[in-house]
């Protein structure tokens, strides 16, 4: 029994101090993001508090660059690409794990090794692609190559085949269609793995930055990681680090926000993903 209850506090101080390293970079930045310039300029010794903090950084963050219009530029390109990609791997998922035609296993095989290609090679081509069809700095330029994922295809596709077959057969015998089997039964009851394939996808497609970067070069069409380098580069200058730092502690607060409302569906929809059975 004690020897269980020291391990027991010996895990938990462990946790607890791998806890605050993983949040003081969050700490820093919010601590930076309302020192005043001078004052973050004159501290020779970094300070881990501030006796006088200001608000003046976050608006020199939506007055000296448009990060307004960058937010709703990636609020616009995170929703829409989010919501093709979950109709385009959904209806693939469905048709590796429950439809019966030639070749699927190696259709899916090849489709798996898919993943092997190094991700700077898709990006070669997807820039060649798009600029051949004169898409650059359109907001189709953007969300196209982003539309469809191998990994959720395969995390999805597992979670729909863990469902028993008896259920199909039976929508089937009492004439149900396979999207309405898909619609009414599959999706509801992998739910969890698709709200967490969500919450994932807006976090990554919140986070571009090298597609971004190489298909837009217009200023209408700049995301947020577009905003953060005109920030450093020509907003604030790359000696105001308390204002980029309101910035980045803008940028970050909706990914907080959506984790920590959807933090129980994200662990269930990981823990049925690595279930099998």
């Amino acid at each position: 029994m004690k020897k269980n209850r020291f391990l027991t506090i010996v895990t938990y101080l462990f946790l607890g101090f791998w806890a605050l390293i993983v949040l003081f970079p969050f700490y820093w930045m919010v601590l930076t993001s309302v020192k005043e310039y001078g004052a973050y300029n004159a501290e020779y010794i970094p300070k881990f508090i501030t006796l006088s903090p200001t608000l003046q950084n976050y608006a020199d963050a939506f007055t000296t660059v448009p990060l307004g219009r960058y937010l709703l530029n990636t609020l616009w390109f995170t929703v829409a690409t989010t919501a093709l990609m979950l109709v385009v791997i959904t209806l693939a998922a469905f048709a590796f794990a429950r439809l019966q035609f030639a070749g699927k296993n190696l259709v899916f095989t090849l489709f798996l090794a898919l993943m092997m290609i190094p991700n700077e090679l898709v990006v070669i081509t997807n820039f060649t692609t798009i600029t051949n069809l004169e898409l650059r700095n359109t907001f189709t330029g953007l969300i196209l190559p982003s539309v469809t994922s191998v990994f959720y295809i395969y995390l999805l596709r597992e979670n729909f085949a863990q469902i028993p077959d008896e259920l199909y057969y039976a929508a089937k015998v009492d004439g149900t269609s396979d999207f309405r089997y898909l619609r009414r039964v599959m999706i509801p009851i992998c739910r969890p793995t698709l709200v967490t394939i969500t919450i994932l996808k807006m976090i990554e497609c919140w986070n571009s930055y090298v597609w971004p970067r190489l298909i837009t070069d217009d200023v209408d069409y700049y995301l947020v990681s577009n905003g953060i380098q005109e920030i450093r580069e020509n907003g604030f200058g790359r000696a105001n680090i308390p204002a980029m730092m309101a910035a980045v502690v803008v940028i970050s607060v909706p990914l907080i926000i959506l984790f920590l409302l959807f933090r129980k569906q994200i662990m269930a929809g990981v823990a049925r993903g690595g279930t099998k059975g």
